[in-house]
């Protein structure tokens, strides 16, 4: 009975319909070896229907400028407090020497989160700092697409200088930020929040201010943390709110929107211990991603087309396998890569280009560098 279920959900999403979430529900809960299949090839399908066969990837770099943070997340092991050892908050010329590396290396962007560290101001005021990184940056390579600072970064700007968040959005993209990390999002229910993350914004403000840069002509990407507490159910009302919100951007006619959806799976090995415990595994549980992967692009494919895995978090073999379940995009070399790398992830901190496109190679599909926007590079 399972089984026929499945296999008209199935057929639904391959006539070209959105599911419901309850459909979605149904397919992440099955453990059924040939349902599991079938799942993973309808999403194959949808996902070369959708994308196409080539595989993209993107020459960036991460530069997380500080890992001093105000907000003790339970999943997280990166950040640190003033004064603790580890902690580091990066000046403006080891900022340039690592964009200078960059752009050495052939990145079209720069990835550019940070703690919240309340002493990054500038004449009492947090807005002047964020502006005068993004600004030492432009200023000396403006051809770099500065994909920077997360919804709870614009979020934290605004409480600290009594803005609103439009005018915080505003700013940063005047001195030259071009995109948003659709991160801080982990799981957009508030009952996972208040025990994952109670410090951060809740889900409302979150979908609030992407909603914003999306209507201010921002793109942005959006991503969930998975594998830890959260239910099937939660996972899935994580899913709907992304697609309202690309629905939203699309029927208002928006200027800018989501460019691509990735699943983040918890790593917990060095994470503080409650959750961990809790949790009961330090690395991802392939099996699970893989499914959530498929889902995912058969619950959002219609409105975000594309989808990364991340090699960080599941290594490379890892998100090679995903490109079979659902993504069309294997994501960026990072150069370095600290937040998971400290919470324990073996993915590494860094991916040549030709070991990507190896990858790709091996599955028999071709390959196409991009920039941040998902358009054709070279």
């Amino acid at each position: 009975m399972v089984t026929v279920t499945v296999d008209a959900i199935l057929e639904r999403a391959l006539t070209g319909y959105d599911l419901f979430p309850e459909e979605a529900v149904v397919l992440l809960k099955q453990n059924d070896k040939s349902a599991v299949g079938a799942i993973r090839a309808t999403a194959d399908k949808l996902r070369q229907r959708q994308a196409g066969d080539t595989v993209t990837y993107v020459i960036n770099r991460n530069i997380n400028f500080t890992n001093i943070c105000e907000q003790h997340c339970s999943f997280c092991a990166f950040r640190r407090d003033e004064g603790e050892e580890g902690a580091y908050w990066l000046d403006w010329a080891r900022i340039l020497e690592k964009a200078t590396d960059a752009v050495q290396r052939g990145a079209t962007e720069i990835c550019m989160q940070g703690g919240l560290n309340l002493q990054a101001k500038v004449n009492g005021k947090s807005l002047p700092y964020y502006l005068k990184v993004v600004e030492k940056i432009k200023q000396e390579f403006p051809q770099l697409h500065l994909h920077a600072f997360s919804p709870q970064e614009v979020q934290f700007i605004a409480r600290e200088d009594g803005l609103e968040y439009a005018d915080v959005i505003i700013a940063l993209q005047d001195a030259g930020v071009d995109s948003m990390p659709g991160t801080a999002a982990e799981v957009l229910d508030d009952q996972v929040r208040r025990i994952l993350c109670p410090e951060k914004i809740n889900t409302s403000l979150w979908l609030e201010i992407v909603s914003t840069a999306h209507r201010l002509g921002l793109y942005t990407t959006s991503t969930i943390l998975s594998g830890h507490i959260e239910t099937p159910e939660q996972q899935i009302k994580h899913l709907e709110k992304l697609r309202s919100l690309q629905q939203t951007a699309i029927d208002r006619d928006y200027p800018a929107r989501i460019t691509e959806f990735i699943i983040l799976p918890f790593v917990g090995k060095e994470a503080p211990k409650p959750l961990r415990h809790r949790v009961g595994h330090d690395q991802p549980i392939l099996a699970d991603a893989l499914l959530l992967t498929a889902v995912a692009r058969i619950f959002l494919g219609n409105w975000i087309p594309n989808h990364q895995p991340s090699w960080v978090k599941l290594g490379l073999a890892g998100a090679t396998e995903a490109l079979l379940w659902g993504c069309n995009d294997i994501g960026g070399t990072l150069m370095e890569e600290h937040i998971t790398t400290m919470a324990g992830a073996q993915g590494g901190t860094n991916m040549e280009v030709e070991t990507l496109q190896a990858a790709i190679t091996d599955l028999g599909r071709p390959y196409q560098q991009r920039d941040t926007l998902y358009q054709r590079v070279g």
